[in-house]
């Protein structure tokens, strides 16, 4: 991995719960928070491991997940770049409650429990930030059983379509074109199901007319017949 332009100062400040430091607050965190450098898909913690502190991602994108006895994984989360990663349990003392891995190549700083704590103790804003920060995953969490209880594994792979196409789509003669950056086993891990029935789902909104698949590009033919589906009775 090339050397990074970003001092760890820099990242620091873009971190929500730290937006309440000044410069030289951030500048002593910084002087303190070791920078550990991950390739694709290693390990940054184990769900179950003893938390020895928080993260924050500098560079590249971390994969927050949960896995069953049988080796199934649902994605809570993707944190990029200025995402502070495994905040609760440095406050609760008990272990990291789901794994982390890195997407591709990575770059995290590693801040310690007992640095953070104290930190805290100094500055109770940071404190506050951080129920914030925890408050919003809480949020999206209640949402991702919402979804794995109530909705069926089409409404959520078309949910998935059209949150992507409204955030980086692009207009074409035959609708909306977009490409989805994982492999449908991924993609499975993060709806909640298996490769299969992404596959099959998938295979029948083509064979409706509603999408068309070419590798990892799908463009969207039938916007409003795509939106129907997430409207529709489960």
């Amino acid at each position: 991995m090339p050397e990074s332009t970003i001092t760890p100062g820099q990242t620091l400040a873009k971190v929500a719960i730290f937006s309440v430091l000044t410069d030289n607050e951030l500048g002593f965190l910084a002087q303190r928070a070791i920078p550990r450098h991950y390739s694709a898909g290693e390990t940054v913690f184990g769900e179950g491991e003893p938390c020895s502190g928080l993260y924050v991602v500098e560079q590249g994108q971390v994969r927050i997940f949960k896995s069953s006895a049988s080796g199934r994984e649902q994605v809570l989360s993707i944190d990029g770049p200025g995402s502070s990663i495994a905040e609760l349990p440095v406050f609760d003392g008990g272990s990291y409650p789901a794994s982390a891995a890195a997407i591709g190549d990575a770059t995290l700083l590693f801040v310690s429990k007992q640095d953070f704590q104290a930190l805290c103790l100094a500055h109770p804003q940071v404190a506050l930030k951080v129920l914030r920060v925890v408050g919003a995953r809480l949020r999206r969490l209640v949402g991702i059983i919402e979804e794995l209880s109530f909705t069926t594994v089409r409404h959520r792979l078309a949910s998935f379509l059209v949150r992507l196409a409204q955030k980086e789509g692009k207009r074409t003669a035959e609708g909306v074109e977009v490409t989805v950056p994982v492999s449908n086993q991924e993609l499975a891990s993060q709806i909640g199901t298996v490769r299969e029935l992404v596959s099959r789902n998938l295979s029948r909104l083509q064979a409706e007319g509603m999408i068309k698949i070419d590798g990892r590009s799908v463009v969207i033919c039938d916007w409003k017949a795509l939106e129907a589906e997430l409207q529709s009775a489960e």
